[in-house]
């Protein structure tokens, strides 16, 4: 399957969470599929945002609400009467699920059955894409298929696994293929790319610190995780969508998104490679208390590859350097003519061979103290 773009121009697509990171990257590359995007969420929380530098505030229709409000949510997708539904709002920091996770479970479980609701009240969705997170699984000891349990050891894993589970049952009980709908779940690695400020994640507060002149300190430097560029997974859920709006019963499930095998790196190598793209130094280490995260999380992509014939076209590497491109750009007071242009580049890579993976460079000799806990 071939991502299509006469599938997409003119398509009407609604997009919850769409001011934040991956949601401003999918509404840019649908405005330039030429869809008709509506998006539902709270407004940009940093500026500039992406939404405004890159002139999408002009081109697609968009709803300020939370997605825990029933009533708003249903109301605004029964206005825009969409094909096509993509549930990107979520909380999804794992320190402030700990701090917070009431409004977490909130927003990511009772927000994802709303929007069910919702859907179940439009009869125009054809598709839905509810984006959930390879935290969702139970043991992530290996590299996690499908079919493997679900759970979670923090609040945040387990309201995504909780999202998996009330996903499925409402496509059991209410949704089915044979209604002539799709309802799929997407799990999608660690995504990078630039344009995101969250706090307490890796990549946004390195840069941060390479402004600030400060050194960086990583929580969990020997964690690894399943890295990929934010144009890989989202080319996996527009894939998706397709599929699901050609085969309901073929691809009403779960699916994942991440790196080929070997391209899983550490937080220290990812650490290394976005500060020497920055031709800057050290990274320091904190050796205080940290969150109950796994130690090693994998995905296992096979299936998106055998059945939605999708593949990362960015090796982790070239996912660095897009980002930390992107990055530089931004800093350096530019429009985001660099993210259609990325976006425009990344639609030539889908007509060529996959990049073959790239084992992460050496680390440098690194300098370890103490300091204030920081990503990882």
């Amino acid at each position: 399957m071939q991502l299509d773009p006469s599938f997409w121009c003119g398509r009407r697509v609604f997009v919850t969470g769409h001011a934040g990171f991956k949601g401003s990257w999918l509404l840019a590359w649908l405005a330039d599929l030429g869809a008709e995007v509506t998006g539902f969420g709270h407004p940009p929380r940093w500026s500039p945002a992406l939404l405004e530098l890159a002139g999408l505030t002009e081109r697609v229709r968009a709803i300020e609400g939370d997605v825990r409000d029933r009533e708003a949510l249903s109301r605004a997708l029964s206005e825009a009467e969409p094909e096509i539904v993509v549930h990107l709002a979520a909380r999804p920091i794992v320190f402030h699920a700990l701090c917070d996770p009431v409004g977490t479970v909130e927003t990511n479980v009772l927000g994802t059955l709303n929007l069910l609701e919702a859907i179940r009240a439009t009869s125009s969705v054809r598709a839905a894409v509810i984006v959930t997170s390879d935290k969702c699984y139970r043991e992530p000891f290996h590299a996690c298929r499908e079919n493997d349990p679900l759970g979670g050891d923090e609040p945040y894993a387990a309201s995504k696994a909780c999202a998996e589970i009330i996903t499925h049952a409402w496509r059991s009980s209410f949704l089915s293929p044979r209604t002539g709908i799709g309802i799929a779940t997407a799990r999608a690695g660690n995504v990078i790319g630039a344009g995101d400020w969250s706090p307490h994640r890796l990549i946004p507060d390195l840069v941060r610190a390479y402004v600030a002149g400060t050194t960086p300190v990583l929580r969990r430097p020997g964690a690894i995780r399943p890295w990929q560029h934010v144009l890989d997974a989202l080319c996996g859920y527009l894939l998706l969508a397709q599929a699901l709006v050609s085969d309901p019963a073929q691809f009403a499930s779960a699916w994942n998104f991440g790196p080929d095998p070997g391209g899983d790196w550490t937080v220290a190598e990812i650490a290394a490679a976005v500060l020497r793209r920055l031709g800057t130094g050290r990274w320091q280490v904190e050796h205080g208390p940290v969150p109950p995260e796994p130690a090693l999380q994998r995905l296992c992509n096979e299936r998106a590859r055998r059945k939605l014939g999708w593949r990362p076209r960015l090796t982790t590497a070239e996912a660095v350097e897009w980002t930390v491109d992107g990055y530089r750009a931004l800093l350096e007071g530019r429009k985001a003519d660099w993210l259609i242009d990325q976006i425009r580049r990344y639609r030539l890579r889908l007509s060529e061979p996959p990049a073959r993976t790239v084992r992460a460079p050496a680390l440098p000799e690194l300098e370890v103290q103490h300091g204030l806990s920081a990503p990882g």
